[in-house]
């Protein structure tokens, strides 16, 4: 069996995005920091995988509260596409399961 499908169950679904999402606020609250004090910053790819595997709306919830990355562009038109695209994807499950 293997050991990734014995902790990738469905019940576990919430506590991952729950996890994620976490991760995703620390992480632009830690890269605001990191900006004002001037050293190491955290990369924009990483910070939008972070909101890709599930960790949006605690990427938006960071961005607002730290007010961090709210006008540079093309990470916000990045942010948003997959946003849409998640929102997308949900849509047409949930369209799919009420069939």
């Amino acid at each position: 069996m293997n050991p990734l499908a014995a902790i990738a169950t469905p019940a576990n679904i919430p506590t991952a995005l729950i996890a994620i999402n976490f991760l995703a606020f620390a992480a632009f609250g830690l890269d605001k920091a990191r900006a004002e004090t001037g050293a190491w910053r955290i990369s924009e790819t990483t910070l939008l995988n972070l909101a890709m595997i599930g960790g949006t709306p605690g990427a938006y919830a960071g961005r607002a509260l730290f007010r961090h990355k709210t006008r540079k562009q093309p990470f916000c038109s990045r942010l948003h596409a997959i946003a849409v695209i998640q929102i997308a994807i949900i849509a047409g499950i949930a369209f799919g399961l009420a069939r």
